[in-house]
């Protein structure tokens, strides 16, 4: 019965039942049950004509006279589920009711009051009804709020986070979101304490067993209800019902249920995007990030999600692509191949193709971080890296654990490559003679030393560069302390993406100049190196967009000053080459030759990189 109905100890106070000197005889045990009705009447067997949830007036004229009829009588008032028994005095009883009435009263948890001052019967339904009539009205109005509020949400696309707290707001009760794991998604204590609602959340969870897709567990005190669509459930909407010994209102049904489909419906919107979990582990590594909510408040709905980050050793990983542009994609062999997007799929360098490709990037980290048996916090730090938060039992496990991630994270993305060979590099210009142009007629070798390929393709004749880098942090000790680690981890990885080196995971002594430079980015006097150095080679390129001499001089510098190998990167003639460089040399006044000149062009060159990244 929905407490919106007064309660039997409520209509005892109002004035007309007060008018008739009320006393109770029997079953206070149930003086907190609600009333739907009352109902006069003065024949015994009345009990067939009502549905439970009713207060039985009566002056007794009609009752049984012997023992066996009161209690008869009194039974079946309480197998239909009444919620209390009046009488008035005067006309059947005047002392007072019979014993055996009362007896069986108090034996069936069934008030029973006597009337001891003749009272008009109709003035007390009239206040009882209005009462009712009142509190339905009411109830309507605060329904229709949720329906008002929830649809709003539904239309803006609320994410968990809001949708609970309107929830929590309009019951006045906690709320907690789960998945189908018993980890808490997203919660609102309503104003009570957040570490004691969810201490040994699963534990507790699995206890609260509610008989329906929306039921009130009483055992328990919560409201449940299933949150899911098309016949696909994910996660449990809970809500506490202080009042134990009451089912809680109808509105606080509805109120759950809306606030479930809104859930829903959001999820089904963002079905192509991350997973509601992911999106959590989002919010949290942002929050540490970016100090946008107290550390304690990260740690709990951590550990609530399954993570714990308390009192372990902490490690920022970033994982990022090489390259910014989705066409930039890895080759079948999990190596750089900047037309491998393109060929695979002509739309898959579309405007969708970046947040696809961070997505795919994500669920790899996720996936690495599940084979490596680690705990970690994982989703995207930014539109380009993927960042986790590993949570270790100690420091000696460190390297260890890093060492395993990235097995893993080379394992899962070869497994999801497609399989088929690598594909053709377009040829390499060729003289007259129909040789490989600069080559003075040797053919190049491929990686494993033998002649390469002839045909017009072009063997792979540099070293091929993981398409991925994975960079750490410098492990710390608290939590407070892992923004640090993370935006370490970050750092080193924006310094790394064009070290040629195929290590496991890049750390701070690996990047070296690289990594410096990425840290001075910010600096106005590094910006004015880099433009005094490169300032008229860059304007050069910005009029003359075909060309891009910044290339050239980059395969140059990268290629140690060696010029063969320098045009072979930049995929051009050796004639082309020395004509390219040769115009560079002019554009900045500067001596090509020269080691001191290319130095500080080339860390120009670095600082430019990291001034760029973002």
């Amino acid at each position: 019965m929905s407490p919106v109905f007064p309660t039997v100890r409520e209509v005892l106070g109002l004035v007309p039942v007060r008018h008739g000197a009320p006393r109770l005889v029997a079953g206070d045990a149930g003086l907190d049950r609600p009333v739907r009705w009352v109902h006069v009447t003065e024949v015994p067997d009345i009990a067939t004509l009502l549905g439970g949830g009713e207060l039985v007036l009566t002056t007794g004229i009609g009752l049984p006279a012997d023992d066996a009829g009161l209690r008869a009588f009194v039974g079946d008032l309480a197998d239909v589920g009444v919620s209390g028994l009046v009488v008035e005095l005067g006309r059947r009883y005047v002392g007072g009711v019979p014993r055996v009435m009362a007896a069986a009263a108090e034996r069936r948890g069934l008030p029973l009051v006597e009337l001891r001052r003749a009272t008009p019967f109709v003035r007390i339904t009239e206040a009882v009804h209005a009462l009712i009539v009142d509190a339905q009205l009411t109830e309507l109005r605060a329904t229709e709020e949720i329906h008002q509020r929830f649809t709003e949400l539904s239309v803006e696309g609320a994410e968990p986070a809001e949708v609970l707290r309107q929830a929590a707001e309009l019951a006045g009760c906690p709320v907690v979101l789960e998945n189908l794991s018993r980890q808490v998604l997203a919660y609102d204590p309503a104003g009570e304490n957040a570490e004691l609602l969810l201490d040994g959340w699963e534990q507790h969870s699995r206890r609260i067993r509610p008989a329906g897709r929306t039921a009130y567990d009483p055992d328990s005190g919560w409201l449940v209800t299933t949150v899911g669509a098309r016949g696909q459930d994910w996660g449990r909407l809970l809500l506490r019902w202080p009042a134990a010994e009451a089912a809680p209102p109808t509105r606080l049904t509805i109120l759950i249920e809306r606030a479930a489909s809104t859930l829903a419906l959001g999820r089904l919107i963002r079905r192509d995007a991350e997973g509601l979990e992911r999106q959590i582990h989002r919010t949290l590594l942002t929050a540490l990030i970016d100090h946008s909510r107290p550390v304690d408040e990260v740690a709990l709905r951590a550990k609530a999600l399954g993570v714990t980050l308390d009192r372990r050793h902490l490690v920022g990983v970033v994982v990022r692509h090489r390259s910014d542009d989705p066409a930039g994609d890895a080759g079948p062999d999990g190596h750089d191949d900047p037309g491998a997007a393109r060929r695979r799929d002509p739309e898959a360098v579309g405007p969708e193709a970046g947040p696809a490709r961070l997505r795919d990037l994500a669920e790899a980290v996720g996936q690495a971080v599940r084979e490596a048996k680690l705990t970690a916090l994982t989703s995207a730090v930014d539109d380009h890296a993927v960042g986790a938060l590993l949570a270790l039992p100690d420091p000696a496990a460190e390297e260890r654990a890093l060492a395993a991630f990235a097995a893993a994270l080379r394992r899962v993305r070869l497994d999801a490559a497609p399989a088929r060979p690598p594909a053709p590099r377009p040829a390499r210009p060729t003289d007259g003679a129909g040789r490989a142009a600069g080559t003075g007629g040797v053919r190049p070798v491929d990686g494993t030393g033998r002649g390469g390929a002839t045909g017009g393709v072009r063997p792979v004749d540099v070293p091929a560069r993981p398409a991925v880098v994975v960079a750490a942090g410098s492990g710390v000790s608290s939590l407070r302390e892992a923004r640090r680690s993370l935006v370490e981890a970050r750092q080193i990885a924006e310094a790394a993406r064009r070290d040629p080196r195929d290590l496991p995971c890049f750390r701070l002594p690996h990047v070296g100049l690289a990594g410096l430079l990425h840290l001075l980015r910010d600096e106005p006097r590094l910006q004015t190196f880099v433009e005094r150095e490169l300032g008229p080679l860059l304007a050069y390129d910005a009029q003359h967009p075909r060309e891009q001499l910044l290339g050239t001089l980059r395969a140059y510098l990268e290629q140690g000053r060696n010029k063969s190998a320098g045009a072979v990167a930049a995929h051009l003639s050796r004639p082309a080459f020395y004509e390219r460089l040769a115009r560079i040399g002019r554009i900045l006044d500067a001596d090509l030759d020269s080691v001191d000149q290319c130095l500080s062009l080339h860390v120009a060159l670095l600082a430019l990189d990291a001034v760029r990244t973002p």
